[in-house]
């Protein structure tokens, strides 16, 4: 996964978190430390702490925070600054000053904190478990361990940042890891028997993101299982118009082949 990818020169920490820390990256960034919220309000130390936490426990190096923080024109003074910023950053998470949460980490920075704390892995956890139910066939366990893991998210990760190209890239990972979870999870309700519920979802999800045939895949195939044959095969056509109209394509072959099934059966393909 994203979140745990090693580069040149990483090492892992061999301690345990901190007692009382949990970091939430789906949404706002923040960092709980005894109950009270320590992720600074000032964008670049904000940024530097985002950069740390997408790898929990791992020396993140000097080269590749300071790529994050200026992109391609750094300035000369560029390690000093991030020296500075550092400083600040260890003197904020830590009042106290006992030093070992942010530690300096030969050739980079490193906070002393385990992977479980942060909200990212308890969310690959249950995409990863959602998975593994689906295809087991226990489709209403899969569905909740999805809804749970989507349940972790509060917004846009790292909201509150400005993110260059690291935590941008960051950012889109998690972006598409949601929207797979969001997928399997309407899957996995649909299998379970729960297509009429999910209709009111689906019109709302395929309004919002009128383009994404998935989405409408879905939907055509609960209407169809609902018995609103004539619904499911109204939202193909406009789909398809809008499809050939605004982009000059032609649906899916998934759609194609749902369009074939309501006509030929009047029941869409499982």
């Amino acid at each position: 996964m994203y979140a745990m990818t090693i580069e040149p020169g990483d090492t892992v920490a061999s301690t345990d978190a901190p007692h009382g820390v949990r970091a939430r990256l789906l949404g706002p960034l923040e960092l709980h430390i005894d109950a009270t919220d320590r992720a600074p309000s000032t964008p670049k130390l904000l940024q530097l702490l985002a950069m740390l936490l997408i790898r929990p426990g791992r020396t993140v190096h000097v080269d590749s925070l300071v790529h994050e923080l200026w992109n391609e024109a750094p300035p000369r003074s560029a390690r000093r600054a991030l020296h500075t910023y550092v400083h600040h950053l260890r003197r904020h998470l830590d009042p106290g000053g006992t030093g070992d949460l942010l530690v300096t980490s030969p050739p980079g920075y490193r906070l002393e904190i385990d992977a479980d704390v942060v909200d990212v892995a308890e969310f690959q956890r249950l995409h990863r478990v959602g998975r593994e139910l689906l295809e087991a066939g226990d489709d209403a366990a899969a569905a909740h361990a999805f809804r749970t893991a989507l349940d972790l998210w509060s917004g846009p990760p790292l909201a509150n940042i400005h993110c260059g190209p690291t935590l941008a890239a960051y950012t889109v990972y998690l972006l598409e890891e949601r929207r797979d979870a969001r997928d399997l999870w309407i899957e996995a309700e649909i299998r379970a028997g729960r297509h009429r519920e999910m209709l009111g979802v689906l019109r709302s999800l395929t309004t919002a993101d009128p383009f994404d045939e998935t989405l409408h895949a879905h939907l055509i195939r609960a209407l169809g299982l609902s018995g609103r044959r004539s619904d499911a095969l109204a939202s193909y056509e406009w789909l398809r118009s809008r499809l050939e109209d605004e982009l000059g394509v032609k649906p899916s072959a998934e759609l194609r082949e749902l369009h074939r099934e309501l006509l030929s059966e009047g029941h869409p393909v499982r």
